[in-house]
């Protein structure tokens, strides 16, 4: 398949926003979350390559880009997002017939909640590095680094926080902290009139997922990374500390563990989200796949991760 998939487009009423959605190919249902501050047009490339086997959708997380709240903005909830996606489930899936469901970063703390919430409605799984805090070696260490975060937000402003979320997303183990030139895959690509963040740990970190780099943008790849950082004060502020303090509810995945797959980047696997990846498999008894970059590995190397992910959803 290639970037030219036709895609159609439609909107979604659900309790208190209305969710722009695009979809693609045909086949059994493959919903993708968009994490941290990216919205539907992070996973272009992605959905592409996959909706040669799949339905695909995609679709701008409620109140991010062009999926907006009947109200102002407010902590979001694991649990209202998860509620969303069985919503666009019903819609594209009329027949009943469960959807696979893919989410990273924050979005697969979301995977975490909807397989937990709505078992029948999801075929497999694939959560990958979900930053819960309640699964690390000490989880008051990462609970007291997001809310530094916002705080630094709050007071000095997106730069800030995100220096501070560079900072704080030390190793595991006592390892030192990855260079810029091991934690990307290459020089990251800033958006139009955007300030440039420092590479590594703090893209990862706040997930604004920027397509894998080009010698030049296109004017859609452009208006993607406005609408992705215009989300970040989002995210920042409502996203992050609630996201990151979700408690999964291990008894549900256990019972549902051989739908979940918990993924991790090959590159990360020393880093905060990959750490509390490990720990939620081997608490609640799912697989672990390996994915091809980082933490932000579906942007540093789209087909790439595309590749790996269709071999996950189809291994029996």
């Amino acid at each position: 398949m290639t970037d030219r998939t036709p895609v159609r487009t439609g909107l979604l009423t659900v309790d208190g926003a209305t969710l722009h959605h695009e979809v693609r190919g045909e086949g059994p249902l493959l919903v993708m979350m968009p994490g941290g501050s990216a919205d539907a047009g992070i996973y272009d490339a992605i959905a592409a390559d996959l909706a040669d086997r799949w339905t695909v959708a995609t679709f701008d997380p409620r109140g991010y880009s062009r999926s907006p709240l009947d109200g102002p903005v407010t902590d979001q909830s694991p649990a209202t997002h998860a509620d969303d996606i069985v919503r666009l489930i019903d819609l594209l899936s009329p027949d009943g017939a469960p959807a696979a469901l893919f989410g990273s970063s924050s979005s697969a703390v979301v995977a975490l909640a909807a397989l937990a919430r709505h078992p029948g409605r999801l075929s497999r799984v694939v959560a990958h590095e979900p930053p819960v805090v309640a699964l690390l070696p000490d989880p008051d260490t990462g609970r007291a680094l997001f809310a530094a975060v916002r705080e630094a937000f709050r007071r000095d402003g997106v730069a800030a926080a995100m220096a501070t979320m560079a900072a704080g997303l030390a190793p595991e183990e006592g390892e030192a902290a990855p260079g810029p030139e091991q934690a990307a895959s290459g020089p990251e690509q800033a958006a139009p009139g955007q300030e440039r963040a420092a590479p590594g740990q703090e893209r990862a970190a706040a997930a604004e997922e920027a397509p894998a780099p080009q010698q030049t943008p296109t004017p859609e790849q452009a208006a993607t990374f406005r609408r992705m950082h215009a989300n970040l004060p989002v995210f920042l502020e409502h996203v992050l500390c609630p996201f990151s303090g979700y408690v999964p509810d291990l008894v549900a995945l256990k019972a549902a563990a051989t739908q979940l797959v918990v993924g991790v980047g090959r590159d990360s696997r020393a880093l905060l989200p990959a750490v509390a990846a490990e720990g939620l498999a081997r608490r609640a008894d799912a697989g672990v796949a390996e994915f091809p970059g980082g933490h932000i590995g579906l942007t540093e190397d789209p087909r790439a991760f595309a590749a790996r992910l269709r071999e996950v959803l189809l291994a029996t």
